[in-house]
């Protein structure tokens, strides 16, 4: 690499730092906002919190990668316009493609970077998303359970006890039992433990009293000593049975699906356009990156400022990512319009490689002077 090259893709790489790290932290700090209530008012530990929050963020820096490498090529290339040293490069005979190796250099390798992203540490950090997150609903022991605090376990059911031992074991408890229309129950029992079943998590209760108010005052209380009993909290989520999510699973799956008969039409559309994705979205980083390089280069120099280049820039880029949207909502429903996914790639690139390599407009003005001259 030239010192021409390092010396352009160092102030990319520093303004892309920054930039994707900004915008980390914004997202952060609004997906984090759900979490919160969890921690405030249902006791999640936050080292968990953490955890939940940092597992996001792969996927976040994937999608946000592209605008911030956009943002960041085309703030370090007006900046050289500005300061004049482009129009010293382009004096000394340095064509426009060269003037770009440096954005180009970089978009390939932040697009090898996010490939690498996409494809392995993604599925891990979903894997171990819904697994934190299965655990968050379904492990009630440290959500529910605080000791000496009623706790709204379900609708119209509160726990309480008196102390958590830990483990799911807890000591001095009385559960208030209103799901039933027609009567009232409540529970007390020295001690019991958080069991899982298939059908949710259950509250096996030792050493209690049963006690049935029924609603109509025609029927009599009732009331059970018991050695051994089960509240049932109901299922609370899908639990480890549920459906694996289409970003859980590894690139081969995705582009194999169609071999799946148990999989329906949807399905097999829906994680092909995932696949599919999962290769064409980090190459947009040196699709954007070049975008954002090409007007700057060959368009020509303003001294009132690039504000029109930039402008035609930015609409470049918003129109190529509103085209890969709406081509992949076509493709969700019909798989024959999987094609324009990959035109909406190669199109923007292509143009961009031309622009640069062949567009000349200084040496065409130049040319055409010269035949004007010729003609007087």
């Amino acid at each position: 690499m030239k010192k021409l090259d390092k010396y352009i893709a160092k102030q990319i790489f520093v303004g892309f730092l920054v930039v994707t790290f900004s915008l980390l932290a914004i997202v952060w700090l609004t997906q984090s906002l759900n979490f919160v209530e969890m921690v405030t008012n249902k006791g999640l530990p936050i080292f968990m919190f953490i955890e939940l929050t940092s597992l996001l963020m792969p996927r976040i820096f994937v999608i946000m990668a592209p605008i911030a490498l956009f943002v960041s090529v085309l703030f370090v290339y007006n900046r050289m316009i500005a300061d004049r040293e482009l129009t010293v490069m382009k004096s000394a005979g340095i064509s426009p493609w060269n003037c770009a190796k440096g954005a180009f250099i970089l978009g390939v390798v932040i697009s090898a970077f996010n490939l690498y992203v996409n494809n392995i540490v993604i599925p891990v950090a979903e894997q171990k998303f819904a697994q934190l997150e299965w655990q968050v609903k379904n492990d009630m022991s440290h959500m529910l359970f605080k000791e000496g605090e009623f706790t709204t376990a379900q609708l119209m059911m509160t726990v309480f006890v008196a102390k958590d031992e830990g483990n799911g074991a807890v000591s001095g408890i009385l559960v208030n039992d209103e799901r039933a229309s027609d009567k009232k129950v409540v529970l007390s029992a020295e001690k019991g433990r958080l069991v899982y079943t298939p059908q949710g998590p259950r509250l096996i209760l030792i050493n209690g009293v049963r006690n049935e108010l029924p609603d109509d005052n025609k029927k009599q209380f009732s009331s059970l000593v018991f050695d051994r009993y089960s509240v049932d909290f109901g299922r609370t989520s899908s639990g480890k049975n549920k459906e694996v999510g289409a970003r859980e699973m590894t690139l081969w799956e995705l582009l194999s699906a169609y071999k799946n008969p148990n999989l329906t039409q949807a399905q097999i559309n829906r994680f092909v356009v995932e696949g599919v994705r999962r290769i064409l979205m980090p190459l947009f980083n040196l699709v954007f990156a070049l975008i954002a390089c090409t007007g700057l280069l060959v368009g020509t120099f303003n001294r009132r400022g690039q504000g029109k280049i930039i402008t035609y820039s930015i609409l470049a880029m918003v129109i190529v990512q509103s085209c890969d949207l709406a081509f992949g909502n076509l493709v969700f429903k019909r798989l024959y319009y999987l094609p324009l996914l990959f035109l909406n790639f190669f199109v923007p690139l292509a143009i961009c490689f031309y622009l640069l390599l062949f567009y000349n407009p200084a040496k065409k003005k130049k040319s055409e002077e010269l035949e004007g001259l010729q003609h007087v």
